[in-house]
């Protein structure tokens, strides 16, 4: 029952589908990165999902490529995007660690968060509306997981900037081990699967999921101290990006 309630929490936590109510105990929460890849998984569906609609409608690249970007952030509730744009103004502030960590935590939005933002849209539409094929949006819904699962990681294995805040409820609740051997095996069965898809394609996204990761880490360390849910938001939003410009670019060879 447990499982269960870490599966809800998850989705509960980030995404914006109807969940039922659990207590956020230590017992229920054990689990719950186990699920964040399923809840890429499902928003992957989604989006394949529209995708074929819009095939059958007769729809245009545009409005393909501007419903994903909406059906996205309300799938997900945009809360990547919050910490990747909390995470713009605090690396942007050049301050000491210690300021941008309170950055970090400031609601209001800064200057650099909406500068920064305006590329990723625009550069997010352009790329969705060059995807080519059906084993294109296959694989950018695959990414969906690809990404969530290295977060999850970063959660149980990488430092912590502090001893507060909603990652770090995540990372001291969960049961460590068994949820890295968890993840490890979606990480593999994902890679699998967008081999089999396509190997160069699959395997040209998963290596710049996998350079965002290294760098996520390098550049949480030496600049904030460690991780935070703002960090791990704001890689999530970089390793989405950057598989799917990569996935752009490649198809023009394959």
């Amino acid at each position: 029952m447990s499982i269960l309630k870490s599966c809800i929490i998850a989705f509960g936590m980030y995404s914006k589908i109807p969940m039922p109510g659990v207590e956020w105990s230590e017992k229920n929460m054990r689990y719950s990165i186990c699920f964040f890849p399923l809840v890429g998984a499902v928003l992957g569906l989604l989006i394949f999902g529209f995708y074929t609609v819009c095939g059958l409608a007769g729809f245009g690249r545009a409005f393909l490529g501007a419903g994903v970007l909406t059906l996205s952030v309300l799938v997900t509730g945009g809360i990547h995007l919050d910490g990747y744009m909390d995470t713009m103004d605090a690396l942007h502030s050049y301050q000491p660690k210690e300021r941008k960590l309170e950055i970090l935590k400031d609601s209001h939005i800064g200057a650099f968060a909406v500068l920064m933002l305006i590329p990723y849209v625009l550069l997010t539409y352009g790329a969705l509306t060059e995807l080519q094929d059906q084993r294109a949006w296959i694989l950018y819904g695959c990414s969906f997981v690809w990404s969530r699962t290295l977060s999850g990681l970063s959660v149980v294995w990488f430092r912590g900037a502090r001893k507060d805040g909603l990652l770090y409820s995540f990372s001291s609740t969960a049961h460590k081990r068994v949820v890295r051997l968890v993840l490890l095996l979606v990480l593999a069965v994902t890679a699998a699967v967008m081999a089999a898809v396509q190997p160069v394609l699959g395997g040209g996204m998963c290596v710049a999921g996998g350079l965002c990761f290294a760098y996520y880490r390098y550049k949480a360390y030496k600049e904030f101290g460690g991780v935070t849910g703002d960090l791990a938001g704001w890689f999530l939003a970089c390793a989405e990006l950057s598989m799917l410009l990569v996935l752009v670019v490649l198809q023009r060879f394959i």
